[in-house]
């Protein structure tokens, strides 16, 4: 989708006619809707640090692996 147009931070992205999306991955949902607040906050915390989402990167850190 950002093929024209520019990738941004948090899954957002510009397509090349300047409309601005956010990508949101279901498992990204699944995280931050986790019943142990933690996981949640952790997952939280890291996706505000990414450009392109990593799911696999938000699995590990929502399970405190560092």
């Amino acid at each position: 989708m950002s093929e024209d147009g520019s990738a941004g931070q948090c899954g957002w992205l510009k397509d090349g006619w300047g409309l601005s999306r956010q990508v949101v991955p279901t498992r990204l949902q699944e995280l931050l809707d986790d019943p142990d607040p933690e996981r949640a906050r952790r997952t939280m915390e890291s996706m505000l640090t990414m450009g392109k989402l990593g799911i696999g990167e938000l699995e590990r850190v929502a399970a405190g692996r560092t």
